[in-house]
């Protein structure tokens, strides 16, 4: 783990890049490199294989910090962090392609990421059976396909594709791709208002021979039922914490904004009208309340307490608090909020995106609400 002032010095350089891929839309390939050199993108690979094997303690604060650099390395970087743990911790994967793909972590940095979302489908968080296609043809497994809103796509090694088998009762689960395999095209279709440089782009699979080592985790859509609660919790928190830090980043702007800008007619700092204090301990409020939710959530967790239920309400209420924080911003200092010479239109259109992740609002709300009434 970085020291406090070196994570510092690397959010700080992150922020300076920040607006540039903003525009471009490209993958801050150089963020992650600089992750790569500081050992963070092995973080929850297990320690046999030479990673760090961090739990969601650890994990969560630094998304939350390097999410204030740049949200979209953050979420490169938080799926990294996730699969990873799903990866050392599951029964199912072959020990021979786990191996490999920890040990290319721990060695190269490679990055991977889930491929879940379909045109048709939409997110399998709600149900159904994907499209994309295993199937067995001159006794190898071929995959067809596509994937939208895969992020990280151009800069990643390997993709967990969800998909299912052309057998008459067909299974489904995570298919292991190496992504410059024959067969893959990345569509760059990813133009999004927010989180702009994720590079969450189409990856088309035509006829793609896959080695039976890499059809890590297929079993029946049955035996998926209550499974891979710790991903969903570990998911749900992730997305909190990096929202959270694009908020504080969002406060941190305005804290300087108004102690900066003194109007002729004021003699004074923005900051020494009452007005503004009054914003301030709003938008304190509301983080401060995500702080607590977070805490509460990880000692529930760190008990053995926790629920994907909780976890997806405490995603929907962090994210609901910031993404109301930065509006409150926005909305008190006017024109200049909304300047792209200015990060905090930036960190608006980020932080709206927090709303796209799974879960969605009426899931979390409705599974609470459930819980509540005990059916």
């Amino acid at each position: 783990m970085l020291s406090p002032e070196d994570l510092t010095a690397l959010v700080t350089r992150f922020a300076a890049r920040a607006a540039a891929h903003d525009v471009s839309g490209e993958i801050a390939l150089e963020n992650l490199q600089d992750l790569k050199s500081a050992g963070l993108l092995c973080l929850t690979v297990s320690p046999t294989y030479g990673g760090g094997g961090k739990n969601l303690r650890d994990i969560l604060p630094l998304l939350e910090q390097v999410a204030q650099g740049d949200p979209s390395t953050a979420l490169i970087f938080a799926m990294q962090c996730l699969h990873h743990h799903d990866i050392a911790t599951s029964s199912q994967w072959p020990e021979a392609t786990r191996q490999m793909v920890s040990t290319a972590a721990v060695q190269d940095g490679a990055l991977l990421n889930a491929l879940r979302v379909e045109p048709e489908l939409g997110t399998p968080s709600r149900g159904g059976i994907p499209a994309t296609k295993l199937a067995r043809k001159n006794g190898q497994w071929v995959l067809n396909g596509c994937k939208i809103y895969s992020t990280g796509s151009t800069a990643l090694r390997w993709g967990l594709v969800w998909a299912a088998t052309d057998e008459a009762e067909p299974r489904v689960g995570h298919v292991l791709v190496p992504l410059d395999a024959p067969g893959i095209r990345v569509e760059h279709t990813w133009d999004q208002m927010g989180m702009r440089a994720t590079a969450s782009h189409t990856v088309h699979f035509q006829n793609v021979v896959v080695a039976e080592n890499y059809i890590v985790d297929i079993r029946s859509p049955s035996d998926w039922k209550n499974q891979g609660t710790d991903t969903i919790m570990w998911h749900a928190l992730c997305i909190a914490s990096l929202y959270n830090g694009v908020a504080l980043s969002a406060k941190n702007w305005l804290v300087d904004f108004l102690h900066e800008r003194k109007p002729a007619n004021l003699g004074a700092s923005l900051a020494t009208l009452p007005r503004f204090h009054l914003l301030m301990g709003e938008i304190e409020g509301l983080l401060t309340a995500n702080r607590a939710l977070i805490a509460n959530w990880l000692h529930s967790y760190d008990a053995g307490h926790a629920t994907p239920t909780d976890a997806n309400l405490v995603k929907h209420l962090v994210t609901e608090n910031a993404i109301n924080s930065v509006q409150k911003a926005v909305a008190a200092i006017g024109n200049p909020a909304l300047s792209r010479t200015n990060p905090l239109e930036r960190h608006l259109r980020n932080i709206l995106c927090a709303r796209i992740h799974t879960p969605q609002a009426d899931t979390a709300l409705a599974m609470a609400g459930k819980k509540a009434l005990g059916i």
